[in-house]
């Protein structure tokens, strides 16, 4: 399934929250998008916000989004890459960790744990990126291997090591077009 990008990136930046008390939250629901090519080069960013920081592109929900839709509006926002003109893979994978204590701020009062469901998006080689200057400074192609050493969440090293040593995250273990819905 293929879903198009409701809206600019910076209203949609504002909308990922829930209100409690008057005050806006995160929903505490995201995805974790690894981009990377056939021979498995994985593009990494470095977080503005936390220099020395590596991920894979990540982000919260948005209210009334499917995850799919959640995928690509944030590939699109942090790459400028439209996913849609590649494999988006769901990989059918779900990682809960407790969120880290420097972002708690961001998410209500009570919330401890985000719930990560994360995707593949297949490029035929290394494509240049347009970075969001307010949420990465850099970025880089490397080898999966490096780039599983590299990254700071181990769930981010988990999910490149799953892409690249297993089908369960490959196209051809795909339901068919329109029989899923995220």
């Amino acid at each position: 399934m293929r879903a198009g990008l409701i809206g600019n990136s910076e209203q949609n930046r504002f909308s990922v929250t829930r209100f409690s008390g008057g005050k806006m939250y995160k929903i505490p629901v995201s995805v974790l998008v690894v981009i990377h090519t056939p021979d498995m080069q994985v593009l990494l960013l470095e977080r503005a916000d936390h220099p020395g920081y590596w991920q894979s592109v990540t982000g919260s929900q948005n209210e009334g989004e499917t995850l799919v839709q959640t995928a690509v509006r944030e590939v699109a926002e942090e790459t400028g890459l439209d996913a849609s003109g590649y494999p988006l893979i769901d990989c059918g994978i779900q990682n809960e960790y407790e969120i880290y204590e420097e972002w708690r701020w961001r998410y209500a009062p009570e919330v401890t744990h985000n719930t990560e469901h994360v995707f593949g998006l297949l490029v035929p080689e290394p494509v240049p990126v347009k970075l969001a200057a307010r949420e990465h400074l850099d970025f880089v192609w490397l080898p999966w291997r490096e780039a599983m050493e590299k990254v700071f969440s181990p769930s981010n090293a988990e999910a490149i090591r799953r892409l690249a040593l297993s089908s369960e995250c490959s196209p051809t273990n795909q339901p068919e077009p329109g029989t899923q819905e995220n």
